[in-house]
């Protein structure tokens, strides 16, 4: 099983580039995003409650997230491995996905980080905004909050993967082919390893 993050602020492209990550490797999408988002757009109380959090620019709890993650792994054990997209975003998420996976017998195999100027960054997601109906993508001063968050909160997450030489990063601006192959070229040579 190859399990990787692929790490990136809002807007760095992480959604785009784990669709077509999916589709050439097999492995199985884990957006807590998406997650989140669909149990929005249910309406659940755990939606409504993250709904709050979100549209304030803010993260929502760690338990909350590993509960959810738990039940995906779950729910594939047949999976060749996972793209986890927009986690762990702190240290301490780091460190319970690692313990998470870990009794689970796997682990990460690396974390991928999309490198975007924060003027593109802004620009992605304030066009986002016009066409998705988000609301945390809807206003510069929100979409610059997230960012800020990113920064100060997952620089650690780097560190964290960095001390087990598991983090490198990926030019993240330039057309989607060119950030893609760059993903591949790292992908397949964790592949062949596994082989």
């Amino acid at each position: 099983m190859v399990n990787i993050i692929l790490f990136g602020p809002p807007g760095s492209g992480k959604g785009t580039q784990s669709a077509n990550l999916i589709q050439k490797y097999g492995l199985i999408h884990l957006s807590t995003g998406d997650l989140l988002r669909s149990e929005i757009g249910a309406q659940t109380p755990l939606g409504m409650e993250a709904k709050k959090v979100m549209d304030q620019g803010q993260l929502v709890p760690d338990e909350v997230v590993i509960g959810m993650i738990s039940s995906k792994l779950d729910a594939n054990p047949e999976a060749r491995g996972f793209i986890f997209d927009g986690f762990p975003r702190t240290s301490a998420q780091a460190e319970a996905l690692d313990k998470l996976l870990a009794l689970k017998k796997t682990s990460i195999a690396a974390v991928l980080s999309l490198e975007v100027p924060e003027d593109e960054l802004i620009k992605r997601l304030l066009n986002r905004g016009l066409t998705s109906g988000r609301s945390d993508d809807a206003s510069e001063e929100i979409v610059k909050a997230r960012i800020v968050e990113y920064h100060n909160k997952t620089a650690p997450v780097a560190d964290h993967y960095a001390k087990y030489g598991k983090f490198k990063k990926i030019k993240g601006n330039g057309s989607i082919d060119e950030i893609f192959s760059l993903l591949s070229k790292e992908i397949d040579e964790l592949v062949s390893e596994k082989v």
